[in-house]
């Protein structure tokens, strides 16, 4: 008897577990295999083993192809001598280190704004900008494609969220021409949207902000390197770096690296180290991550050559697959979504790729909105022509297979 009870209370504190365990999206993930595939070795340039196979990397945000660049990746390991592997615990407890404040200064000076935090990873600076920066009673105004970080940031600070249709400056300004003219107010958007590839319209999103007393948090993980004077980012491009007054961003994409920043006015920083969870209770950023991504930021502004590359070779990729007549949703940056519409296809698609030797990401609905299932694409210094028109090749040859026939199609 005594037995069975245990039994009954076990299988109801296990329910949970049941519940993962019977999950369909994960099921069908595994059914089908789309993602988490392991990269053996990397290559020259794109070009990595996967699996037992040559494949050609095309969804990387290694943009500007330095995470093998031979400054980057000595002072990486000058680092590691110098400070071993690990602050091995955060900042507030441990203190911070000179290599902290040091890629601080220099970032802050990069990007036109008097300080800068950096953080172990670019997910928990996007966090930090909004779940610490709201309150309760506070109101975010969000563009609907924001990335799934700055939403976990804006629900954790008990702000009330509003949502305005994407890119629509129409929509933007009912919300907030509906919200109270005294309720502290935040927009926040990212500068150039990892899915869609678009680019922000800050001039007139700042105008906006100005008009109703919001305040504007940008995420520039996409733009920074990209786009702006030397790759100074999406406000720099626009000229309104003043008017922002949270940039954030993450070192995994132009700096080669991983880690995250977040740069604003000296109060407002100082105000989160204060205030934030994620920046207290987070391990510093190790030694190697920070002296890779400082000497990223050197290369960067003394080699412009990479950045030209990587604008020569978008060009070239959104002229290859409009002449195939794909839909690239109106992307003009490096980040290039290839829209199927149909997650069957896209799934195909995707596969066919994979075999011809090209590694792409799928992204489907609900992850994207519905009928915008995609293969997203990431151009990068590093690739060749030839590789480009191989991938445009094979696409060709994929969407045949998968009975597609792209919009544009002649």
């Amino acid at each position: 008897m005594l037995k069975s009870i245990s039994r009954l209370f076990a299988s109801k504190q296990r329910s949970v577990v049941a519940r993962a365990r019977a999950d369909a999206a994960t099921k069908l993930r595994l059914r089908f295999d789309p993602y988490y595939h392991v990269v053996d070795s990397q290559q020259a340039g794109m070009v990595m083993t996967a699996e037992g196979r040559e494949v050609v990397m095309m969804c990387s945000n290694e943009y500007l192809g330095l995470s093998h660049h031979a400054a980057v990746r000595r002072a990486a390991q000058a680092a590691i001598d110098e400070w071993g592997t690990s602050p091995c615990g955060s900042r507030l407890a441990n203190g911070s280190r000179a290599y902290h404040v040091e890629l601080e200064e220099d970032l802050a000076e990069f990007l036109g704004k008097e300080a800068c935090h950096v953080s172990t990873a670019g997910y928990l600076a996007q966090m930090s900008a909004l779940s610490s920066f709201n309150r309760r009673k506070d109101a975010i105004i969000a563009d609907k494609s924001i990335h799934a970080s700055l939403w976990d940031g804006a629900r954790l600070s008990g702000a009330d969220i509003e949502r305005f249709a994407h890119e629509d400056m129409a929509s933007l300004r009912a919300v907030l021409a509906k919200l109270p003219a005294d309720q502290p107010k935040t927009v926040v958007v990212d500068g150039v949207y990892s899915m869609e590839g678009h680019v922000a319209s800050l001039p007139e999103i700042c105008d906006l902000c100005d008009e109703h007393g919001a305040a504007l948090v940008v995420d520039d993980c996409h733009g920074f390197g990209v786009l702006g004077r030397e790759g100074r980012g999406t406000a720099d491009h626009h000229g309104c770096t003043a008017r922002v007054d949270l940039l954030t961003g993450s070192f995994s994409k132009s700096l080669a690296s991983t880690g995250g920043y977040l740069a604003g006015d000296k109060a407002t920083i100082e105000y989160l180290r204060t205030s934030s969870q994620q920046i207290i209770f987070s391990a510093a950023i190790s030694p190697s991550c920070a002296a890779a991504a400082r000497a990223a930021l050197r290369v960067l502004r003394a080699e412009p050559e990479h950045l030209g590359r990587l604008w020569e070779n978008t060009r070239y990729f959104h002229g290859l697959l409009t002449g195939i007549g794909v839909d690239t949703w109106g992307s003009p940056t490096p980040a290039v979504p290839i829209v199927i519409g149909e997650k069957e296809r896209c799934y195909f698609i995707w596969k066919s790729l994979m075999d011809q030797g090209f590694f792409t990401v799928m992204s489907i609905a609900p992850g994207v909105p519905e009928g915008k299932d995609m293969l997203r694409c990431a151009v990068s210094a590093l690739h060749t022509r030839e590789q480009l028109d191989r991938f445009g090749d094979a696409l060709v040859v994929a969407m045949k297979k998968a009975h597609y026939t792209p919009p544009g199609a002649r």
